[in-house]
């Protein structure tokens, strides 16, 4: 049938038909798609390497039966010179299906599945620290692909961090980044992983910063005055000498009826395993004079508290303004100061390492594989003897004595 205005006007499906096409007879190629809903469109249709191939056109009602024509006439030459243009245009949607899709994938996004899918089944702070780590060093291609992130991008993140003194969280950065894109190439969600082999960022200098008594007891002071939680955590960092996270972390029920014990859980400790921390009079006092708004002992504004960085500064602002400024110190460095201190008091090596939670040093090895003892009552001994020597230091007095006396092994 040659086509006309009319003629596709008057065009129906036959009774019990869901379409039918109808050919041209002028053009080659051209046809005309009516369903047995009424709607009719144009489209071409030609054969290449075998193969019957269809492009649909348009509307009839929003495509002239000539524009038609002259779209199907440009195919069909495209097809006498081997061109697939149906073959083109599947091609090209799916580029653009591919390219949507990479931009819908940012590197947030990207790092919020990884966090769903995958870390879910890590210890919360490894999870919470990878998380946090990758959106303060990549924040400037957050919200960008992550595909678009390139391995030349996150040498010049690293190299920046390493310069600004920071090379073990430039390290730690890496590994992190690494290990998210390692899983979504394996989820055939990106193709490249630009931290692979990446160059050493080389070692950290270790940290050996020691509080000297009148430092401890300065910062004890300038703590107190600190209104909130930061204040109390610092403290209790002091008494118990355990990590930053685990003490932010602490809830109620980790605590014990009569404040004597802290069970820290494994899922919150760093190495994995349960861990009991006798809490000397010190430490209890100053859960005593805590309010319980919470399941957590040292609450936040919205769960966790988050404001390290700067109650931190605060604390200094205090200590220099005291006329005892602290120099270049660490919330860590309270840990350290502890386990040193113990060690001026006499208490064994393998004592110390059982109140900080070590599984390296004297409890790592064959003889961690045997050692079985948990030290409870010198880990007692000895957090109550420093307990006692910190109390000392912030009133001013002596004590005498305070050697921990242990038991031969």
């Amino acid at each position: 049938m040659k086509l006309t205005v009319t003629r596709i006007n008057a065009l129906k499906c036959d009774p019990g038909q869901r379409d039918k096409l109808v050919f041209d007879d002028d053009q080659k190629g051209l046809a005309v798609r009516v369903t047995a809903a009424g709607s009719k469109s144009y489209l071409a249709q030609y054969t290449i390497g075998g193969q019957r191939k269809r492009v649909p056109l348009g509307n009839c009602d929003a495509l002239s039966l000539a524009d038609a024509r002259a779209a199907v006439c440009a195919i069909m030459g495209k097809v006498a010179s081997g061109v697939d243009t149906a073959a083109e245009r599947k091609a090209a949607a799916d580029a653009a299906k591919a390219e949507a899709e990479r931009q819908r994938l940012t590197l947030g996004v990207l790092v919020d599945t990884w966090k769903a899918l995958h870390l879910a089944n890590k210890r919360a702070r490894y999870a919470a620290e990878a998380v946090r780590a990758l959106q303060n060093a990549f924040a400037a291609q957050w919200d960008q692909p992550a595909e678009n992130l390139d391995r030349a991008a996150v040498v010049r993140v690293l190299d920046g961090m390493a310069k600004a003194g920071a090379v073990a969280m430039a390290s730690r950065t890496a590994a992190y980044g690494r290990a998210c894109y390692q899983w979504a190439m394996k989820r055939g969600t990106i193709a490249v992983n630009p931290f692979a082999a990446l160059p050493s960022m080389g070692e950290a200098p270790k940290r050996d910063r020691v509080l000297a008594d009148g430092e401890l007891a300065e910062v004890w002071k300038a703590a107190g005055q600190i209104s909130g939680p930061f204040g109390g955590m610092v403290q209790f960092l002091i008494l118990t000498g355990q990590r930053r996270e685990e003490v932010g972390g602490i809830t109620w029920g980790e605590i014990s009826a009569d404040l004597s014990i802290w069970t820290l859980p494994g899922s919150r400790a760093k190495n994995g395993a349960d861990h009991l921390i006798p809490l000397s009079e010190p430490a209890r006092e100053l859960l005593r004079s805590l309010p319980r708004s919470g399941a957590l002992v040292f609450p936040g504004e919205v769960g966790l508290f988050q404001g390290w960085s700067k109650a931190k500064t605060r604390l200094d602002a205090l200590l220099s303004a005291a006329g005892y400024p602290v120099e270049a110190w660490r919330i860590h460095d309270l840990r350290r100061t502890l386990a040193t201190g113990l060690q001026r008091l006499g208490v064994r090596l393998e004592v110390t390492e059982a109140v900080l939670n070590h599984v390296s040093g004297s409890r790592s090895g064959i003889v961690g594989v045997y050692q079985r003892h948990s030290w409870a009552d010198e880990k007692r001994a000895a957090l109550d003897a420093w307990g006692e020597h910190v109390m000392a230091l912030v009133e001013g007095r002596t004590t005498a004595g305070n050697v921990v006396q242990m038991r031969a092994g």
